[in-house]
């Protein structure tokens, strides 16, 4: 294959070889032979002296005055790689990145993934599209090998509402421990003692963390956590209606259910209404994210408000000025945005019975 190429050019000397040439003869994107060309450090040893060896192989001359340019002007490749199960918690990411990229006439690419075989699939189509950035959502804003995987191939990398940021990982995220913790100290005040918890997929670093808020607000309150009102979950409505069944269908009945996202909060609620348990005269129910199925069931969801369509246009601005910065020849420092929550009341909450 390469001598072939080497032939065409070969038949029209008066073409120059390109940046695109180089990438073909080295089989990387061209993003990564630029990154290599300007001395970019995050690119692989190995990426490194495989891009430098067609740049000789080729006598590739850098055009310095096309590179500024291109620099200034071009607009930015950006995907995002999902495998999130909660279509709410997605659309809302999805509208806020796309009104974003559109503002700032970025191109977003969307890819969809199951499983690590999925997973490898979607990064080599996104590299194969040529992106210069990918923003990752939950699960994969926490997978080291798949961000790894990317930054080696010369592409930026944000992590979006990662509940543990990592030192040299952009992201944008909200306090998962305190928005917890702020729901907690709620149903305390509102006089519940008998707190169930619903936990997310373990997969997920908001699980943990937003389970240790909960702790951290019983603990507070002199509090004991039962075991049995321990529930795991997926954050999908499926595994939320098997977890509220196991904390409604015990010998002892919690007077409060927090459920780690709206979407098992919603299946809470659906078996309570199943088995004529009043929410909230006889059972609250409380939620966590603030999608669109908190205000679409019945009564509407108590929950904390991550404000994820702004979360996903700031994503897609902070890799989108890194990714320029970059092509400037810059080293932009990781930039870890942390955005604020809120605690919305609605009709699933009230205090205990009796009180």
């Amino acid at each position: 294959m390469t001598g072939s190429r080497e032939t065409r050019r070969a038949d029209d000397p008066s073409r120059p070889v390109t940046i695109h040439d180089v990438a073909r003869h080295a089989g990387v994107g061209s993003m990564t032979v630029s990154r290599v060309i300007r001395g970019a450090a995050n690119v692989s040893p190995a990426m490194r002296e495989r891009v430098e060896a067609s740049v000789r192989a080729l006598n590739y001359q850098v055009n310095v005055a096309a590179r500024a340019t291109r620099a200034r002007t071009a607009a930015a490749r950006i995907g995002i790689l999902y495998s999130n199960p909660s279509a709410s918690y997605l659309s809302e990411i999805m509208v806020g990145g796309l009104e974003q990229s559109s503002k700032l006439a970025s191109h977003l690419l969307l890819e969809r993934c199951e499983g690590l075989a999925g997973q490898q699939a979607a990064v080599k189509r996104l590299l194969a599209a040529g992106v210069d950035g990918v923003i990752l959502p939950p699960p994969l804003c926490d997978s080291r090998p798949t961000i790894n995987r990317l930054r080696a191939a010369g592409v930026t990398v944000l992590a979006l509402a990662t509940a543990r940021p990592m030192d040299d990982v952009s992201c944008v995220r909200i306090d998962d421990f305190q928005g917890a913790l702020a729901m907690t100290r709620r149903l305390v005040a509102l006089g519940h003692r008998d707190i169930a918890f619903i936990k997310g997929d373990p997969q997920h670093t908001p699980t943990e963390v937003r389970f240790e808020g909960f702790a951290a607000g019983m603990a507070e309150a002199g509090l004991a956590i039962r075991d049995d009102w321990i529930a795991e979950g997926l954050f999908t409505y499926r595994s939320g209606l098997a977890a509220a069944e196991q904390l409604l269908d015990g010998a002892r009945r919690p007077t409060a259910i927090f459920a780690s996202n709206d979407d098992m909060a919603a299946a809470a609620l659906a078996v309570a209404h199943g088995r004529q348990i009043a929410v909230p005269q006889d059972l609250t129910v409380c939620g966590f994210d603030d999608t669109a199925v908190a205000t679409t069931v019945w009564p509407e969801l108590t929950t904390i408000h991550q404000p994820i369509a702004a979360m996903g246009r700031m994503a897609v601005t902070l890799i989108a000025d890194q990714i320029r910065a970059e092509k400037a020849g810059g080293e932009p420092a990781p930039d870890h945005h942390l955005m604020k929550f809120t605690l919305i009341e609605r009709g699933s909450s009230g205090p205990p019975p009796g009180l």
